[in-house]
């Protein structure tokens, strides 16, 4: 997998290709069909399948704050690619330089010089350059003048909807991680590597794992029973928060993990976090008892529904988890438990930004 950033790192090798545009963010199922299109026609050429991704994702750069939560950082999403075929990923830089280009010279420069597309497989309502002017129809036109191919992406639908990133995001926020799993075709997960916060779960005799997040809208917001992946692949139930903690106050974003049944140093270490049932929102509470308090709640309930929910599968079904990674999810949020706090400030917490 050739990773390359920005059209000046562009070399001869890099051309000759079956390409394809987008956000690709999540590499669902609807994206996967997209890849298996540009192998279809990658076999006939016997070129490389490449992958254009923008950095940042185009709504971020206009939208900002307001702009939808991502499914997947980068890293991960050039893993998926990787895992679902592409051999190369051009990631441009989304700026005012590449926002100004008209429609003609966003192909011209991108496309053909720089990539020396033989194919092109994208979406009947794709649109680029200044003003969002280029489009399907503008492809197709310089694909015939140019010599290479245009095609639409083919519509994949899963109950009868298109497969599509927002329709992930809505089942994400809402709990409905099994539904999510159907469209991701696999489970939905957090990564990132254990590092050193202030350890203030220790002095509460609740020790977590702080993995720091983007600071970006989060998909997901409030605490979670988990199953927590570490990188030799031993699995641990465990309980989850995502947010800013209210309680001790923090600016950025924070995955933390609390393993259940874990003893041992997690610093510097790599760790997948499989949602699997959302029990509340992030709630401040007025002093570390009543968090604490509260903890040992969180950590009874997500043990009973780990325990309940493996424990009711078939040695199928749980052979089956094993393989895709998609049990024990829960289809719903659990039920919440009666929490003794600021009002206003649970309210708050238990909307979803996602």
């Amino acid at each position: 997998m050739r990773v390359i950033r920005g059209l000046h790192n562009l070399k001869a090798a890099h051309r000759g290709c079956v390409a394809t545009i987008g956000n690709f963010d999540g590499v669902h199922r609807g994206h996967q069909a997209i890849l298996q299109q540009c192998r279809e026609h990658a076999a006939r050429w016997s070129v490389p399948i490449t992958v254009v991704v923008f950095e940042p994702q185009p709504r971020e750069f206009f939208a900002g704050d307001q702009a939808p939560p991502r499914l997947t950082r980068l890293r991960e999403k050039v893993r998926l690619l990787r895992d679902f075929g592409a051999e190369q990923v051009l990631c441009l830089p989304f700026n005012d330089a590449l926002r100004s280009l008209t429609g003609r010279e966003f192909i011209d420069q991108v496309l053909i010089d720089g990539l020396g597309v033989k194919h092109l497989v994208v979406g009947d309502d794709f649109r680029f350059g200044c003003d969002r002017r280029g489009d399907f129809a503008l492809l197709a036109e310089v694909g015939r003048e140019q010599g290479f191919g245009v095609e639409h992406t083919r519509t994949f639908t899963e109950d009868d909807e298109r497969v599509s990133s927002s329709r992930v995001r809505t089942l994400l926020a809402s709990g409905n991680f099994s539904a999510a799993a159907r469209l991701l075709g696999r489970a939905y997960s957090l990564h990132g590597r254990v590092v050193r916060d202030q350890q203030l779960g220790r002095t509460i005799g609740v020790p977590t794992a702080n993995l720091p997040l983007m600071p970006q809208p989060l998909t997901l917001r409030g605490v979670y029973a988990v199953v927590a992946e570490l990188e030799n692949g031993e699995r641990y139930p465990a309980v989850a928060n995502v947010g800013f903690r209210p309680t001790v106050g923090s600016e950025r974003p924070t995955l933390e993990v609390h393993l259940l049944d874990f003893k041992g140093d997690l610093y510097g270490r790599r760790m997948t976090v499989y949602p699997c049932a959302r029990l509340r929102g992030e709630v401040k509470f007025d002093d570390l008892e009543a968090l604490k308090a509260q903890i040992e709640r969180d950590q009874a309930r997500a043990r009973h529904y780990l325990t309940a929910a493996i424990g009711g599968q078939s040695s199928d079904d749980q052979e089956s988890a094993e393989q895709d990674y998609s049990l024990p999810l829960a289809s719903a949020p659990l039920g919440r438990d009666t929490i003794s706090s600021d009002s206003s400030s649970a309210d708050d917490a238990d909307t979803n930004n996602g």
